[in-house]
């Protein structure tokens, strides 16, 4: 029993550890625009350039239920390695923007072996308290995602190669700990073959479909946000001269703050049911998306940040919760590709919140335009406010 408990701290560090290299790109995205005649799109590029990889893969990663029929420790160490050599391919000195879009692509892909398998190994080793257990490991991601712009806000005088090859190293360790540290869990159902039949009817479930839902909206707002919170920092700080910010620590602070959140709703979820702390948590951060357009217009700087840093917790706080009700609505032998898939549609749909905000950023001045954010926790809403049988 306390070889099981000590399992979870180190899915954890292990996930932490690679989901370092999503936003690896984005914490160096002024270097990499200098370095290798970029334009100021690219940030929507790269990004959404993450997010396609790393739909593909889950489909992939679906398709041939990976995760279900091979050891998830196993799956989780090859992605981890290959992930960091694409992610190392950014130090490459003849890069081109569609060289550099092909290595966050690739990047991405391997990252479906990383934090949907993460939370299958979890699922594995935790059946009671898994809104919990899950709690943790979404809260490893988002620090892991946040993590790059600390490292940037912290070696101003570093090049800024450190932070590729930190996050690229991290997440060599990540896989080796998991493989040697984490085997194969006391409730895993092996698969033993590919079923797609599974990956086609996993949504004729009421209750795993009104979860996806929720987690459909809460992606909606999710990436977009993380994406854009440096511009919206750097669009505040220029409308306010007076303020003197560290843009990358800053954004650390509000991207990170969110893996407390996620910890904190895990624990709430246990006490209050995992539905109902979902459902207020998405009407929350639906909030902070229709009140966005009032943001900028505040003086105080601290009352900016505190708000900023709301959003940061709420935006993300569901998401282990939308997990934990998938996962539980699922059979267990198909558990991992459920899980792949919902993740899978997820991704696919930040592309497009992503891809809307960064037109509407160069079409117009407004910031009133993070309130297309809102579209997502509303529908989000109406799908876990239905009637439903159990979930």
């Amino acid at each position: 029993m306390n070889r099981i408990k000590a399992i979870l701290p180190i899915i954890v560090v292990a996930q932490f550890c690679c989901t370092s290299l999503w936003f690896a790109s984005n914490a160096v995205m002024s270097d990499l625009v200098s370095n290798f005649g970029l334009t100021a799109s690219a940030v929507g590029q790269l990004t959404s350039a993450v997010q396609f990889g790393f739909i593909l893969g889950t489909l992939v990663f679906a398709l041939l239920a990976i995760a279900d029929r091979f050891s998830p420790s196993k799956v989780f160490l090859i992605c981890a390695l290959l992930g960091a050599a694409f992610n190392t391919g950014i130090l490459w000195e003849v890069n081109t923007l569609i060289t550099i879009i092909s290595i966050r692509f690739l990047t991405g892909f391997f990252l479906a072996g990383i934090y949907p398998v993460g939370m299958k190994i979890a699922a594995d080793y935790f059946e009671k308290g898994l809104g919990k257990s899950l709690g943790f490991l979404v809260g490893a991601l988002v620090l892991g995602t946040a993590f790059p712009h600390l490292l940037k806000g912290m070696t101003n005088a570093i090049p800024w190669e450190s932070v590729i090859i930190t996050t690229s190293s991290l997440a060599v360790l990540g896989g080796l700990m998991m493989l040697i540290l984490v085997p194969d869990g006391p409730y895993r159902k092996q698969s033993h073959g590919i079923r797609l039949s599974a990956f086609f009817g996993i949504f004729r479930n009421q209750n795993l479909r009104a979860a996806a839902f929720g987690y459909f909206g809460h992606m909606w707002e999710l990436y977009a946000f993380w994406a854009f919170t440096p511009l919206m920092l750097k669009t505040y700080s220029d409308l306010h001269p007076e303020t003197n910010s560290n843009i990358p620590v800053l954004s650390f602070l509000i991207i990170g703050i969110g893996g407390l959140a996620c910890m904190l709703s895990g624990y709430l979820s246990e006490k209050f049911g995992t539905k109902r702390i979902a459902f207020i948590i998405l009407s929350l951060s639906c909030v902070c998306c229709l009140g966005s357009p009032f943001l900028f217009t505040i003086k105080s700087e601290g009352i900016f940040i505190a708000f900023m840093l709301f959003w940061g917790m709420t935006v993300v706080a569901d998401s282990p919760l939308f997990s934990t009700l998938v996962a539980q609505n699922a059979a267990a032998e198909i558990k991992g590709t459920a899980l792949t898939i919902v993740n899978s549609i997820g991704f696919a749909i930040t592309i497009i919140s992503i891809q809307l905000i960064s037109s509407l950023k160069t079409s117009t001045d407004s910031n009133s335009i993070y309130i297309c954010l809102a579209i997502g926790p509303i529908f989000g809403l109406l799908a876990l406010a239905k009637k439903q049988n159990s979930i």
